[in-house]
């Protein structure tokens, strides 16, 4: 018996050490990128060593607060972001709920649709879109932004199986009262599925704020820029411009306001991780 222990013990200690290395891993470049951008950019032309010994300096970042439009590339990636996350969680959720509860025709076909879109990578649609956007006169505008990527086939596939999971005999009485399946929907199946709408919002926004290659397309109006592009237009030749310094502080710069919003809603997320309600 005591053999077995230790043994459990020891195990036990062995995994702990692997996830302490683990997260040491994950943890370095971040580390080393933050390093760097309280670093001064002539000393990293010389040396990018020695991150965590002096000289510092906050130039970097007082450089990027200086730039009168990094507050307005912040608002337009809020609206977006807070957008797409929004109508993203509306729309899989309501065609999730479809997919789920009801029979129509075709639904199986519809259904496969929208698994086959899965497999579509999104170079192979962006002249098309770019071009039915242009046609309609809506670049440089939030619309633009926001609309293409309400076409997430990952979040309708989500919510249809987590709506699957849940007994239907929740709903049959309320159906019995002669609810509507909107009224079933809303006030008894959406406050169920908590667990999969955060797990959704927060993939969402977190792909919506990081997103480049759209925006890139879109934007073409510095008023209009979002932070990821808005950052990539100030630093036009890597370090032979404003230094590698003030690279790394934009990369902090524009990860710091996802790492606020996790430290507000970091119980929400890690109930949606666990997939369970909130206690």
């Amino acid at each position: 018996m005591r053999t077995w222990q230790r043994g459990r013990s020891l195990g036990d200690r062995l995994l702990l050490a692997a996830v302490v290395a683990l997260a040491v891993v994950w943890l370095a470049p971040i580390i080393w990128v933050v390093g760097l951008s309280f670093k001064p950019n002539e000393v990293l032309m010389h040396s990018t060593g020695g991150i965590l010994t002096p000289p510092f300096t906050l130039k970097n970042y007082v450089d990027i607060l200086a730039a009168s439009s990094v507050f307005g590339w912040m608002l337009n990636s809020t609206i977006v972001a807070f957008g797409q996350t929004i109508l993203t969680l509306l729309i899989a959720s309501l065609a999730g709920y479809g997919f789920a509860r009801t029979n129509f025709p075709g639904r199986n076909a519809l259904f496969v649709l929208v698994l086959a879109a899965l497999a579509v990578p999104e170079q192979a649609i962006i002249v098309p879109l770019h071009t039915m956007f242009a046609a309609a006169d809506l670049h440089n505008t939030y619309t633009a932004l926001i609309v293409p990527r309400l076409a997430f086939p990952f979040g309708v596939l989500l919510m249809t199986q987590y709506f699957r999971a849940i007994p239907p005999e929740i709903e049959e009485a309320a159906l019995l009262d002669r609810a509507s399946r909107l009224k079933v929907f809303f006030r008894i199946v959406l406050p169920l599925s908590i667990p999969a709408q955060a797990t959704l919002g927060i993939y969402t926004f977190l792909h919506a704020w990081n997103d480049y290659f759209w925006p890139l397309v879109s934007a073409t109006k510095p008023a209009m820029y979002t932070l990821t592009v808005g950052l990539a237009s100030m630093q036009t030749n890597f370090a032979q411009t404003e230094g590698i310094g003030f690279l790394m502080a934009q990369a902090v710069f524009a990860g710091l306001p996802v790492l606020i919003l996790y430290l507000f809603f970091q119980r929400h997320i890690v109930s949606a991780v666990a997939g369970g309600p909130l206690k």
